[in-house]
């Protein structure tokens, strides 16, 4: 029996998305050195775009994951020197988190890492076809993030 397309496209999208994030991220994690993980990846990630200190319960909402996640994360990071955890100066109760030195040349040489992997996806198709699928995706993410909470 065969199933008709639907009309609506808006759910073929997202599962497309889905399962390009699951396809992406597992090959990803795959390249990334010295047994770094997605998670830590986009920790350190996030830390280079905002160039600020977090709390971790900021970088467990920025992430949409429990508290106590982000804290084995966080905990994982900063056993390795990746980032450092110090008291937060306006509440001695909390704590601010930002990357190190280490982290941010570990950061540099998963890039790399990641690099070919992500060479191999352009190499079938072109810079174009990437650059106009992004104001669709970058509109998406907007709606979706300002949705939340």
């Amino acid at each position: 029996m065969s199933i008709p397309p639907d009309p609506d496209p808006t759910f073929a999208v997202f599962t497309e998305i889905g399962i390009i994030s699951q396809l992406s991220q597992n090959a990803l994690e795959r390249a990334l050195p010295d047994g770094l993980r997605m998670a830590h990846f986009g920790v350190l990630s996030h830390f280079l775009r905002r160039d600020t200190a977090q709390s971790p319960t900021e970088l467990a909402r920025a992430f949409q994951v429990t508290k106590g996640a982000m804290t084995n994360t966080l905990s994982r990071l900063s056993a390795r020197g990746l980032i450092s955890m110090t008291a937060d100066p306006q509440d001695g109760r909390g704590k601010q988190v930002c990357i190190t030195d280490a982290g941010v040349a570990m950061h540099g040489r998963a890039l790399a890492a990641i690099t070919p992997v992500m060479q191999q996806a352009l190499s079938s198709f072109s810079v174009e076809e990437f650059a106009d699928a992004l104001p669709f995706l970058v509109r998406l993410r907007e709606v979706l993030d300002a949705a939340r909470d």
